[in-house]
């Protein structure tokens, strides 16, 4: 089993969790992009875009170069790696937890086959398909000062 640093993790999910950051790696996807074009498509000053950046840096996730005035971004992919690595052990699991209650389910139903001949009860009421109204009633008593 590979033994996985916890804080680069916590690095990786936290720069993950905001739709921001998972928009700057998507954009990077095709290639390199300065930070000004990383920005662009986002209502936010560039200051604020710019702690985005370094959180993303910070987690390993990209990589910037500056080439006189033009910073560059590189998307780093090792990072991931470590992350779907760590998922892919939980993949593992739920997916024996969920194929053991799929195989329960199914003898349940050969043991106790659900009744479909009855049609679905109507709890006695002909309304019972119709939506309640949403008109209100008459406005009740105020309390006098």
């Amino acid at each position: 089993m590979v033994k996985l640093n916890d804080d680069a993790l916590d690095a990786i999910f936290s720069a993950l969790a905001d739709g921001t950051r998972r928009r700057v790696l998507a954009d990077l996807e095709n290639g390199t992009a300065s930070v000004s074009t990383l920005a662009q498509p986002h209502a936010m000053s560039l200051p604020a875009f710019m702690k985005h950046l370094r959180v993303l840096e910070d987690a390993g996730l990209i990589a910037r170069a500056k080439d006189g005035r033009v910073v560059s971004c590189t998307l780093s992919a090792k990072p991931l790696g470590a992350a779907a690595n760590w998922l892919a052990r939980y993949e593992k699991f739920w997916t024996g937890q969920l194929d053991s209650l799929a195989r329960y389910l199914y003898h349940e139903e050969e043991i106790h086959p659900w009744k479909t001949d009855s049609p679905p009860s109507s709890c006695g009421s002909s309304d019972a398909l119709t939506p309640p109204s949403n008109v209100s009633g008459e406005p009740g008593r105020t309390r006098k000062r």
